[in-house]
């Protein structure tokens, strides 16, 4: 089974930067996308960014400017960059992966635990 561990969550004053990180384990043959999505409280979970294996991005149009996803693709690793953090992206963030594994035809969705990122004011 493919697990994700998200990390680098944490709180912060608007304004400033975190780095969140994915990292995927598992008997993994391709990562077809990678993406980052949220939820804030009482909301529904929106997609943030993506990125496929073809290396196009996608982006919320709400963070455009300010957060950079990226992958290391040796490691089956994907990162969201911060900045310029505003109290409106607090809330929890998951990691999602698109996979094949070797022993499993087709793709498969994988979603990681989430963590929680405050932005205070």
């Amino acid at each position: 089974q493919v697990q994700l561990v998200e990390s680098g969550g944490g709180l912060v004053p608007a304004g400033g930067s975190l780095r969140l990180s994915c990292a995927a384990s598992g008997s993994i043959f391709v990562i077809n996308a990678m993406g980052w999505y949220r939820q804030a409280p009482g909301k529904q979970r929106e997609l943030v960014a993506a990125i496929t294996r073809g290396g196009n991005t996608d982006y919320a149009d709400s963070v455009k400017g300010r957060f950079t996803i990226s992958r290391d693709n040796a490691k089956n690793t994907v990162y969201l960059q911060m900045n310029s953090l505003k109290p409106e992206d607090t809330g929890v963030y998951y990691c999602r992966m698109v996979v094949v594994t070797y022993s499993l035809q087709g793709n498969l969705e994988v979603w990681g635990q989430g963590t929680l990122v405050t932005v205070s004011s």
